[in-house]
């Protein structure tokens, strides 16, 4: 029968010509489709998170903020304080801290302007008379002329220049709302998160219920770990760039120094846009030669976070491999600009554990389990399926 089906040249139609088709042919095929499909469904998650990205950075970055305040509420809580005083006090000191790092930063470059002014105008002198005794050897004349078609083009571009300082407003407005509702996200991560997981929890079926509820507490803990990480980064940058400045002899060293610990923990153009800063004022006060070495500095700083202190920090954190965290944050950028950047390795880290927790562990540890039991029945404790609960992590290394 088979025979003569290869010789009929022409089948009818009710046959079935699946067995005629390569076998590699049929499995490319099924892969590719399925691939198509992945990839379609990413494109749509992506594209539904894109456009609400107004509560999705704010709900991430609350989330962030939980998992650094998490620990200190914890302790708070841990010495019988009621959960929602816990929340307020770490809350207001944290804000009160923030607040005594930028009124100190902006207070210390207040008081150092105008001595910063006067050596602007001697640094201007300086080009201006090497431009025209030096090398160049440009006539008064040009110089002039160069400072006319600049103001000039100011002037023929100011409908522009305007229509940029209002959409400058109206980022500011944005980032203004973000905030606003980021610091009320989380007030109710840290308050009342315990409820919010377990909420979230129940829709999981009963029969991995707690599989999930312990996955879910240990990529929490895998993002403090993160959060941890990130601040040791920081404060590696701010030291480096702030002994590298007093050597320079660089004014506003602590202010500067201070300035680049708050920019690092904006993944790239935070550290950039700080150094930039700190190679400003080094370029008004110290000259050329000055401004280059400082740019040096920072370049070699940048350099240490980006190839060694990132990979290994927040590698060892999170548990994740070096070049996991330089693709994460990488593919983040190009895909979603700075939140994105700011977004990839936790969001990583956050899944790595979660489906390191599910995929090795074929059934609950019943020590955790107990734990899970003792946890709830502690009325001032987070209770398990709190994203602020303690983690149990034992074992978590041999998995």
């Amino acid at each position: 029968m088979s025979h003569a089906r290869r010789e009929d040249p022409f089948l009818p139609k009710h046959e079935d010509v699946t067995g005629l088709i390569p076998r590699g042919l049929r499995i490319s095929a099924a892969l590719a489709w399925r691939f198509i499909v992945v990839i379609a469904a990413l494109y749509a998650v992506v594209w539904v998170i894109g456009y609400l990205s107004v509560v999705i950075i704010p709900l991430s970055v609350a989330l962030l903020l939980s998992a650094l305040l998490a620990p200190a509420v914890q302790k708070l809580v841990a010495v019988r304080f009621p959960r929602g005083l816990a929340t307020a006090i770490v809350l207001i000191a944290g804000l009160a801290v923030l607040g005594g790092l930028l009124t100190f930063v902006i207070t210390q470059f207040s008081s150092g302007l105008p001595q910063l002014q006067k050596q602007l105008n001697d640094s201007l002198n300086q080009i201006k008379d090497w431009l025209i005794n030096g090398a160049p050897h440009l006539r008064q004349e040009q110089i002039q002329d160069f400072i006319n078609q600049a103001i000039s083009f100011i002037q023929n571009n100011q409908a522009s220049i305007t229509t940029t300082a209002l959409t400058t407003a109206s980022t500011v407005g944005e980032i203004l709302t973000g905030f606003l509702l980021t610091l009320f996200i989380t007030i109710f991560f840290l308050s009342g998160g315990e409820g919010i997981w377990t909420f979230l929890v129940r829709g999981v079926p009963q029969r991995v219920r707690t599989r999930v509820d312990v996955a879910g507490r240990r990529g929490f803990a895998s993002l403090v770990s993160y959060v941890r990480a990130t601040a040791a980064v920081a404060v590696v940058d701010a030291v480096g760039i702030g002994i590298g400045l007093w050597i320079m002899g660089v004014p506003l060293v602590i202010p500067l120094a201070t300035l680049v610990f708050l920019g690092a923990f904006i993944p790239i153009i935070g550290a950039v846009i700080t150094g930039g800063v700190a190679v400003l004022v080094a370029l008004v006060t110290n000259g050329f030669i000055g401004a280059v070495i400082v740019l040096a500095i920072v370049i070699g700083v940048m350099q240490l976070e980006s190839h060694v202190l990132q990979p290994l920090l927040l590698g060892r954190a999170v548990k994740l491999h070096p070049l996991a965290v330089v693709l994460a944050i990488t593919a983040g950028l190009v895909a979603a600009g700075i939140a994105g950047a700011l977004l990839a390795v936790p969001l990583l880290a956050v899944l790595n554990a979660g489906v390191r927790s599910l995929l090795h562990e074929t059934a609950p540890d019943p020590a955790e389990v107990n734990v899970l039991k003792d946890q709830a029945a502690q009325p001032n404790d987070a209770q398990p399926g709190s994203p602020t609960a303690e983690v149990p992590t034992r074992g978590e290394e041999d998995r």
